[in-house]
């Protein structure tokens, strides 16, 4: 079973997980000797204490009562703190494993489950579960001890009066069936609307200017609504099933006590029984009861959760489909790059290509760049060489092998990306920027930072390089975030560094000024540099002209200008808009 298989993520904390039903037998000890010496109370020391007219007897019984009832909640409050402890360091286990393996994934892997539903399986669903765990150790021994216990108490005490619970019981029983299976599909769809909502949050606050700048508050709140009142009517729908359980179990509890009031009455009234023993007759009925209600609490968590532990399982389950080779290379020669007939399609249908029978060779320490239409492929071209993605069908070479044979933190820790859309991180300047080698020195990151343009503004900053950023870099400007990007990529001192349209947010002076830095501070470095303004890469070593996934045209600027018509006509129209 699919929760059996994540108890293993209980770890180290699997012995307050296996104290907890220990501790619980105490308690339960506790709790079935309670009636029995209040039957020998009423029915015996009392009347004997009326008649001597001593009660020390009385006194001993309150005071042996009174001792085992503190003890039973000792017992109670042991098991509630061990559960809590091995529930929480269960689900902080089982989080790491869960986010360890949406590491490891592809970003085909991601898009499979979106990042909103990943977060959802990350803290909702890990929380339905954890609760499960703190609820089975506390209940899994303690309720069917109890129900025994007080089952073989109750036969010892009046057999007779056992039929009202042989009826009571298979009631119970077959509600719970049928409440579990009504419930269980509704709870996988609350599930995924809870993704829905989480997508909506996070797409609304990462685009938040976009969404002020264009006043469309109003509208996303409405989606936002439509989304929470989705998550509100699935979960009336689930719970409208799982409530039924609690009137269930009081009216079979109340109806058990009247037909034992009735009964049991008759039989005092004719002598055959006390009122002490009816009274702990009742009692023990009443423990069984409720350890069918606990029962019925814990089945009811579990259908709760089990579509919680099936999504958390499909993550576990996910096979990343890029993974290193049995014996990988961890030695990249240098930054040669070959393409050798590849196409890419991101279903993986060879009918579907968005790249098509791409080759071409880059010498080690060229600087490349690459020009095309949007749409034309060019993220997607050099996604490939890192391994972000694999070839469909051809193949890559980096250091004259071919990539998949790399072990991918060697290959990807020689190929920097700096992207069009950067990412920055909460902390200082100076730990994102460690980002590319965290023992950079001062001095090497100063050096970076000169080379990508970015040391003048970060020491005007308050702070100068321990400024801290905030989530995501926001005390930055679009530029200014570029730039230090940059940086972060050269601190890696890599074979191969990969530009995409990384300075379209800086000026076309400090343009220039950053790839004449390159070229002077990196020149054994390959650099390919995707651009829009022909003007960032019309100094290259050469140019690739990039067209519906397929490479048109490989050269200089000036080879280019006289037989690439679709780069001419990139040129002119460029050059007109100068003018």
């Amino acid at each position: 079973m699919q929760f059996f298989r994540l108890l293993k993520y209980a770890g180290k904390y699997k012995k307050y997980l296996i104290l907890c039903p220990l501790v619980m037998i105490g308690e339960v000890i506790m709790e079935m000797l309670l009636p029995t010496i209040t039957a020998s109370l009423i029915d015996k020391v009392i009347p004997e204490s009326a008649a001597s007219g001593n009660i020390t007897k009385v006194l001993l019984y309150g005071g042996l009562m009174l001792l085992m009832s503190v003890l039973s909640m000792g017992f109670g409050m042991a098991g509630s703190r061990l559960s809590a402890l091995g529930g929480m360091g269960y689900s902080r286990n089982l989080r790491e494993a869960i986010f360890t393996r949406v590491q490891r994934f592809s970003f085909k892997n991601i898009d499979k489950f979106s990042t909103a539903s990943l977060i959802t399986r990350l803290t909702t669903d890990v929380n339905q579960t954890q609760n499960l765990v703190m609820m089975l150790v506390r209940m899994a021994v303690r309720s069917p001890l109890m129900m025994v216990m007080a089952l073989i108490m109750a036969f010892r005490m009046n057999a007779s009066l056992m039929p009202i619970l042989a009826v009571a019981a298979p009631i119970l029983l077959t509600a719970i069936i049928i409440i579990m299976s009504k419930a269980f599909p509704r709870f996988q769809i609350m599930m995924k609307k809870y993704d829905a909502l989480n997508a909506s949050v996070q797409e609304n606050l990462i685009a938040i200017r976009v969404v002020k700048a264009f006043v469309r508050a109003t509208h996303e709140k409405e989606k936002f609504e439509a989304s929470a009142d989705d998550v509100t009517a699935t979960q009336r729908a689930a719970e409208k099933i799982v409530i039924w359980n609690g009137p269930i179990m009081q009216i079979l509890m109340n109806s058990c006590i009247i037909a034992l009031l009735w009964l049991g009455g008759g039989q005092i009234i004719g002598g055959t029984m006390q009122l002490g023993a009816l009274s702990s007759f009742i009692q023990y009925v009443m423990q069984i009861l409720m350890s069918l209600m606990m029962f019925s609490f814990l089945f009811v968590s579990f259908v709760m959760a089990r579509a919680s532990i099936s999504r958390i399982c499909e993550v576990l389950d996910e096979e990343p489909d890029i993974v290193n080779p049995e014996k990988p290379e961890t030695d990249v020669k240098d930054g040669s790059i070959t393409f050798d007939h590849v196409g890419f399609s991101y279903s993986g249908d060879k009918n579907n290509l968005v790249l098509s029978d791409v080759s071409f060779t880059i010498r080690s320490g060229e600087t490349i760049g690459i020009i095309g239409g949007t749409g034309s492929a060019k993220t997607t071209l050099v996604s490939l060489i890192p391994r972000l993605y694999d070839v469909t069908c051809g193949k890559i070479l980096v250091g004259g092998k071919d990539v998949r044979s790399y072990d991918m933190h060697a290959l990807r820790n020689q190929v920097a990306m700096v992207l069009q859309k950067n990412v920055l991180f909460s902390g200082s300047i100076k730990d994102n920027l460690r980002w590319g080698d965290e023992n950079a020195t001062d001095e090497e990151i100063t050096a970076a930072c000169k080379a990508s343009a970015a040391d003048d503004f970060v020491r005007s900053f308050p702070g100068g390089y321990d400024m801290d950023l905030g989530q995501g870099g926001v005390n930055v400007s679009g530029g200014q975030k570029q730039r230090l990007c940059i940086a972060r990529a050269l601190l890696k001192k890599p074979r191969i560094i990969i530009f995409d349209d990384a300075t379209s947010a800086v000026d076309t002076a400090t343009d220039a000024r950053i790839r004449e830095a390159l070229r002077s501070h990196m020149p054994e470095t390959t650099k390919i540099i995707i651009a829009q303004r022909i003007t960032s890469v019309m100094d290259a070593d050469r140019i690739i002209v990039l067209n519906d996934g397929q490479v048109t045209d490989m050269g200089t600027h000036d080879e280019l200008m006289q037989r690439s018509e679709i780069y001419r006509e990139v040129y002119t129209s460029q050059q007109k808009g100068v003018a």
